[in-house]
């Protein structure tokens, strides 16, 4: 689940999802670096980086197929801290659409689940900080509570459940290839992160969503696991250099 990289320019610094315009205005330092465990629903490796438009689907009988971007994003956070607020070793998962066209930055739909485990000052650092990894706008935007009650990867595999399972799943296999070490694509920008150690490819062997009214779930789709990192003074920077 990515913006193409052509509305990042006109997008960085925006911070809308709640909570996000206040973590800079209020004065608070914050840094996240945060491992994700990713998968949607385009073919590997997602058009979304490259095009405005998600790749179609469904297509048939001279209909056009439908276009959009399920996905979902297992996060821990390795280090950071918002204000005086510690966020090592939290986890949050975001479920959501990009719907079928997003050169206007407007995306379709997004969940952002807290993990049980963390504390009201976690969720609201979480939060504002996703503001601005996250510079667009969604049609429908929440926040929900669940159980990240399994993160675990190797190079070769990858498995993030929510709820055990039942609201979320992402499972990834790595596949050999050509080579015995895993494909890793460098030089790639993610969302509103300056820095990443890049997108170890990895194809989704499940990427579920498995509650509510935009329930879905899609096998041998787009999956990648990637690292990284965004601060404060990165966003600063960010907003110095556009005007």
């Amino acid at each position: 689940m990515r913006i193409g990289s052509l509305l990042l320019g006109g997008l960085l610094g925006a911070s809308l999802l709640a909570g996000g315009a206040g973590a800079v205005a209020s004065g608070n330092d914050w840094a996240m670096n945060a491992t994700v465990i990713e998968a949607c629903s385009c073919p590997m490796f997602c058009q979304c980086y490259f095009n405005t438009k998600p790749a179609g689907h469904g297509g048939h009988e001279g209909h056009g197929a439908k276009h959009f971007c399920r996905a979902n994003n297992a996060y821990k956070v390795n280090k950071g801290h918002f204000g005086a607020t510690k966020l090592d070793g939290a986890k949050f998962w975001l479920a959501g659409d990009l719907g079928d066209d997003f050169a206007d930055g407007e995306m379709d739909w997004g969940v952002l689940y807290f993990d049980k485990a963390l504390t009201k000052e976690q969720r609201a650092g979480i939060e504002a900080i996703l503001g601005h990894l996250f510079p667009v706008k969604w049609r429908s935007f929440k926040t929900a509570e669940g159980s990240i009650d399994k993160w675990e990867f190797t190079n070769d595999a990858a498995h993030a459940l929510l709820d055990g399972g039942k609201t979320g799943e992402v499972r990834l296999k790595r596949f050999p290839g050509m080579t015995d070490e895993p494909v890793v694509i460098k030089n790639l920008r993610y969302w509103g992160a300056p820095r990443n150690d890049g997108f170890l490819m990895m194809p989704s062997e499940v990427e579920a969503y498995r509650t509510g009214p935009n329930a879905f779930e899609y096998k041998n789709s787009n999956g990648f696991m990637l690292t990284l990192d965004v601060t404060s003074k990165d966003v600063a920077a960010q907003k110095a250099a556009s005007r």
